[in-house]
Parts: structure tokens; C-alpha cells; sequence
């Protein structure tokens, strides 16, 4: 059940990721960001209210540190789109997101078995591949280049971010309900609009274009609701790994639906992908 909806979370941060990306063509992707944050809020405010739920100072201080790390990554995750570092931030921040929760599922006592670990060294590279954009390692002329320093380290902290914010929600027991989770989009939200004015970046909704980030944030948050319930049924460090491969929904996506190309790097990605998953659900 755990791999199954955490194969649902990848899903729908996929489609998330797609929509999001589609309105940041049209709105400034800061702008997006935010607005993300707050449908993401709302979806799981609804829902922590319809379920219910008991949650404890200690899982509110869970969903702060969350919030943080999702507020971060999703923060440089967009500057690293808004400067055009796509290539680059995409593929360490995806991994750095299945790293980060892997260690900490680890240090706490979490012991996957040996085809389980397969599917997890399967996936890290797969994530890699298909969240790399090829062209954007090459000059006008062809020559590659190497990554900019600016590059990595926004996909650095986007990748410890959403690390934190995987390993923080992996905290919060099913009796809390899904209250802490609408506390960490608010958060989120706030940490985003603070890096945004800090950077000077065009961060406020002006145009009718920007509500379409609540459509993406509302998927984003049943995707991270999926991931939450899918720690607490199962261990912290398969979820992580297997809701990080959501780079993959979002590239068959864009070529299903915008008849862009899917490149020989990423087909490889994708393969793995479904290796890792098999592999994962094998175990």
C-alpha cells in the first residue's frame, strides 16, 4: 500500500509540476510558486478538517520545519526556472529530495530489504536522467558546458529542502490528522514570498493567470497528503525515493500533451524508473 500511494504522490506532484510550468510561460513563476503554496494550503486545510485529527506540539513543530524546507525548495527551485538553470536544478534537486529522507529513514532505524535496495539504486540515477534537460548543457554552437556554480547550488537548496520537507512530514503520525500538513503550506507560502521580496522578484498575483497556480497547488498538496499517509504505513525511505520520481510523470506528460521530445537520456531515465518501481513493489 506504501509504494502504491507514493506512486500516486509522484503522479500528482507530476501533473502539478506540469501545470505549474505551463502558467509560468504566461505569469512570473514566483508568482506561481506562491500561489502553489496557497491552493496546496486550502486542499488540505479542507481535508484536515473533514478527517479530523489530534495533533501534538511536537507535530506542529514537524510541520514548521516542513514548511521550511518546502517554502526553500520550492523557492529555488523557481529561481534556478526563472534564470533559465533548469537543466541543472531539476536533476540534484530531485535527487538531493530521495537522498535527504533516505538518510534519515536510515538513521532511525529503517532497514529495506536487499531487492528493495536494488529499486533505490535504481531510482537515483533514473531521477537524474529524466529530470536533466540535454540541451541546456550545450553552447550556441553545440560545445557542452559545464554546469554554472549558480545551477548547483540552487539545486542544492531545493534538494535539502524538499529532503526536509519529506523527513519532517515522515515525523507526523496518522492520529495527528492532516491539520499539520495545511500549517505546512502556510508556512511554505510565507518562507516563499520572503526569498521572492529578498530577491526582489515579481512575487504578488496581478493577473487572472495566476489562479491557475491553485490548481497546481492543490495537486501538490494531495500528492504530499498521499506521501504522508504512505510514511505512516510503510517505511519513511521507500516513499521518499519512489514520490521523488515524479520528474518522470512530468516529462511523458509534456510529451503526451505538448508533443515535446523526449530525449534518449531520459527514455534511459524512465526505463529505470520503472525498474526502481518494480524492483520497490518486488520487496
Amino acid at each position: 500500500m506504501a509504494v502504491l500511494l507514493s506512486l500516486c504522490a509522484a503522479l500528482a506532484y507530476g501533473l502539478s509540476d506540469f501545470v505549474g510550468g505551463v502558467a509560468s510561460r504566461r505569469v512570473s513563476p514566483w508568482t506561481i510558486a506562491l500561489m502553489s503554496q496557497v491552493g496546496g494550503t486550502l486542499a488540505a486545510l479542507v481535508l484536515g478538517l473533514v478527517v479530523g485529527g489530534d495533533p501534538t506540539a511536537s507535530d506542529w513543530g514537524w510541520a514548521v520545519l516542513a514548511g521550511v524546507g518546502n517554502g526553500v525548495g520550492t523557492a529555488f527551485l523557481y529561481r534556478g526556472l526563472a534564470a533559465g538553470r533548469m537543466g541543472v536544478v531539476a536533476p540534484v534537486s530531485g535527487v538531493g529530495a530521495a537522498l535527504v529522507p533516505l538518510v534519515v529513514g536510515l538513521a532511525a532505524g529503517e532497514r529495506p530489504g536487499v531487492v528493495a535496495w536494488l529499486g533505490i539504486t535504481a531510482a537515483l540515477p533514473a531521477i537524474w536522467l529524466v529530470a536533466r534537460e540535454p540541451a541546456s548543457a550545450e553552447g550556441s554552437e553545440g560545445a557542452v558546458r559545464a554546469p554554472s556554480a549558480a545551477g548547483l547550488v540552487d539545486g542544492v537548496l531545493a534538494g535539502a529542502g524538499f529532503g526536509v520537507l519529506f523527513a519532517g512530514l515522515g515525523q507526523i503520525p496518522e492520529e495527528s490528522g492532516f491539520l499539520p500538513l495545511a500549517f505546512n503550506g502556510a508556512v511554505g507560502a510565507v518562507v516563499v514570498a520572503v526569498v521572492a521580496a529578498a530577491l526582489r522578484q515579481p512575487w504578488v498575483p496581478r493577473e487572472p493567470t495566476a489562479a491557475v497556480g491553485l490548481v497546481s497547488g492543490a495537486l501538490g498538496g494531495t500528492a504530499t497528503g498521499l506521501f504522508l499517509v504512505a510514511t505512516q504505513t510503510g517505511y519513511l525511505t521507500v516513499a521518499a525515493v519512489i514520490t521523488s520520481l515524479y520528474p518522470a510523470f512530468t516529462v511523458l506528460l509534456a510529451a503526451l500533451l505538448l508533443r515535446e521530445r523526449v530525449h534518449r537520456a531520459q527514455a534511459v531515465g524512465l526505463a529505470l524508473c520503472a525498474v526502481a518501481v518494480g524492483l520497490i513493489a518486488a520487496s
